[in-house]
């Protein structure tokens, strides 16, 4: 096609086997945008694409990637804000015909295969070394090891005894992500045959948590899916990407509420906090 759309945000160039998106930096972009800057798609790593009414006058042109295309989206695991979704391209109702023409463009270009999960990744990240502030301590890639270095102001006392930790990317099986926009966001390394782990990410020497300003999503998304797009091209392993769906361990999610629960008793958790986040937990059983 070799065509430009341009919407909010972002500018989708398309091309005879891909769609170059280029993200805008203003600061009404959102951050996770600013980070990617740029995103190569091939047509490969694409299911489907759709085009719906949006709000305020506009339309919404949304290409959705295969399972295990884009480590992004993996760690992801849908937990991402419509708003922050990079698949996503916002544009006035007016273009409404133009951008039809080029949903209709991409469509007649996927592959027959694009309802079977990607044998591999298909779409690059963000390239290391990475690093962000998690609210107990700092986590660092290079490429070949994951360190953590905590801080004595969030560091719980099972972290201090375990000490700083560093983990070379080939003895990791996958990488698990809960978002910092929840009460109990985390980044957790799963390691190759490991045992089991403590319920709370507070309390796991193989995970930071996140707080109020710490492991913000467009620091600490970024930095997963580089993590886990090493494991995948080191080993072949799996990726582990956090389930928000399905079925989850009964004694987890009781964990959880026990540990919300002392949130709310310290008062930093609302009564409003607390009672949404309950329910989303047994929801999760």
């Amino acid at each position: 096609m070799g065509d430009v759309l341009a919407g909010n945000h972002a500018t989708w160039e398309f091309e005879p086997d891909a769609v170059l998106i280029r993200f805008e930096r203003g600061i009404r972009a959102p951050k996770l945008f600013q980070t990617l800057r740029e995103r190569r798609i091939p047509h490969e790593a694409l299911a489907s694409v759709t085009l719906a009414p949006g709000r305020r006058g506009t339309v919404m042109l949304h290409a959705v990637p295969r399972v295990g295309a884009d480590p992004l989206m993996e760690v992801a695991g849908g937990q991402l804000k419509e708003g922050c979704d990079p698949y996503r391209l916002v544009l006035p109702a007016d273009r409404e015909t133009l951008a039809e023409y080029y949903a209709h463009e991409l469509r007649a270009r996927l592959g027959r295969e694009r309802d079977e999960p990607a044998e591999r990744f298909l779409v690059t990240v963000p390239e290391p070394p990475l690093h962000f502030k998690a609210y107990d301590g700092k986590a660092s890639f290079d490429g070949r090891n994951v360190s953590f270095r905590w801080f004595w102001t969030g560091a719980s006392t099972a972290k201090w005894k375990a000490g700083d930790q560093t983990f070379a990317v080939s003895d990791l099986s996958g990488v698990e992500w809960r978002s910092p926009d929840g009460l109990d966001g985390c980044l957790r390394l799963v390691r190759r045959g490991d045992e089991p782990r403590p319920a709370q990410a507070d309390q796991d020497p193989a995970a930071v948590v996140f707080g109020l300003g710490y492991g913000l999503v467009h620091e600490s998304l970024p930095f997963a899916a580089a993590v886990l797009q090493a494991v995948r091209t080191t080993n072949g392993a799996v990726p582990v990407p956090v389930r928000v769906g399905g079925r989850r361990d009964p004694a987890d999610i009781a964990d959880r509420i026990r540990h919300l629960g002392e949130l709310h008793q310290a008062g930093l958790v609302t009564d409003e906090e607390f009672s949404a986040k309950k329910a989303e937990l047994l929801a999760e059983l």
